[in-house]
């Protein structure tokens, strides 16, 4: 068998997208000697990040030219057995394929969504899905979302959870603080969040609530930090953490890296999660898996994810938002309590099943589609007779 990737989300900083292609690549190549599996990548310098036995072949990064064109020439000349693409497919695929469909959060909230993106999502989505061979997602809340937007049969959609990558896990705070302060200045205990700087985040809420707990108990030293990739909804989270009475104590980082995260995930009290909506909810997985108290919110797919190893809170109340913080931040037999419960909770996930069950996929498509072509043989040698 020889199974096609379109991995141009990795090296180019798309977040959720890139650690999801690259975590399923790298345990494709342990688990499975027998298939063939080739990457179409559009960044270079990649080696140190996809495995060496997959081939690896570059495509454009103007998803104009690699949707209308681009990749499509690339799979007929390898003519894999199918393609696996998240969200969105080439023009004129000329192999079955797969597609991953993290969320519908584009339909059912599409103002979180710059109105080109969201019409766009709308409109290559819908295609995609609906010429698929078969459609994955992370979480039975996804699943559900997606049948009801595409009224869909819910056995054509597979639920496939994801998982922490194993590099995180828990260090001592002897390793993690003294590169806190040189990398980014900072010395005081604090309250971590992590996800693209967009309103589907929820960030300016988590300051709203942040500047709530610091108000009531002025003498706690915490501080807040929010890592995440810049947007263009940048300078409404900006401007909220600047016009707080607590600015001071209020710490964009930006973008990070793995080796970032893993430290700021270690260094953190508490990880807070106060997102509107997800179709899985990675960090709190990650922040679990590094041995951190989680407070997230009670909304789409989170509860799922978290099960009873979190706090979970309204993400449209600064209420309630504060008192788990609070809740967590004071009392720290719960705080000890919802560290064990979540590395407990993480260690029920990882990426090995993630691709054992994504294999399992790709096997049956493609044995499928090998049935369908000697049973139009053998119809055809049938008529001719």
């Amino acid at each position: 068998m020889r199974f096609s990737v379109d991995a141009h989300a990795i090296g180019r900083h798309l977040t959720g997208n890139e650690v999801y292609i690259r975590s399923l690549l790298e345990r494709f190549s342990r688990i499975d000697d027998r298939a063939e599996f080739i990457a179409y990548v559009a960044a270079s310098g990649l080696a140190a990040r996809i495995p060496e036995r997959v081939a690896k072949r570059r495509i454009s990064g103007n998803p104009f030219v690699r949707l209308g064109f681009d990749l499509s020439s690339k799979l007929r000349e390898d003519r894999p057995d199918l393609l696996h693409v998240q969200y969105t497919a080439p023009l004129g695929c000329p192999v079955p394929f797969v597609v991953s469909v993290h969320d519908v959060s584009f339909l059912e909230h599409p103002e979180y969504f710059p109105f080109p993106r969201a019409l766009q999502l709308r409109l290559t989505v819908e295609r995609t899905v609906r010429s698929a061979a078969r459609i994955l997602t992370g979480s039975e809340f996804s699943r559900q979302a997606i049948a009801r937007a595409y009224c869909l049969e819910a056995d054509r959609i597979s639920v496939v959870p994801n998982a922490a990558s194993s590099d995180f896990r828990p260090l001592p705070r002897s390793i993690a603080a003294p590169w806190l302060r040189e990398r980014f200045q900072i010395t005081a205990p604090y309250l971590l969040t992590v996800g693209d700087l967009q309103p589907r985040k929820n960030q300016i809420g988590l300051i709203r609530a942040y500047a709530e707990m610091i108000r009531a108990y002025p003498q706690l030293p915490h501080h807040l930090v929010l890592a995440g990739k810049e947007t263009w909804f940048s300078s409404r989270i900006r401007s909220a953490a600047t016009d707080s009475d607590v600015a001071d104590r209020i710490h964009l980082v930006g973008f990070v890296t793995d080796d970032d995260l893993l430290r700021l995930y270690n260094g953190c009290d508490v990880f807070v999660f106060p997102s509107f909506y997800e179709g899985f909810g990675l960090p709190v997985l990650e922040a679990m898996a590094c041995g951190r108290a989680v407070a997230c919110s009670n909304t789409s797919a989170l509860p799922e994810v978290a099960d009873s190893a979190a706090l979970l809170f309204d993400p449209h109340s600064t209420a309630e938002m504060t008192r788990a913080m609070l809740d967590l931040v004071l009392d720290t037999d719960l705080r000890s309590r919802m560290e064990r419960l979540g590395t407990q909770r993480a260690s029920q996930f990882s990426w090995q099943k993630t691709a054992e069950k994504t294999l399992e996929v790709y096997y049956d498509v493609a044995y499928c589609r090998q049935r369908a072509r000697v049973e139009n043989v053998s119809a055809a040698s049938v008529s001719r007779s």
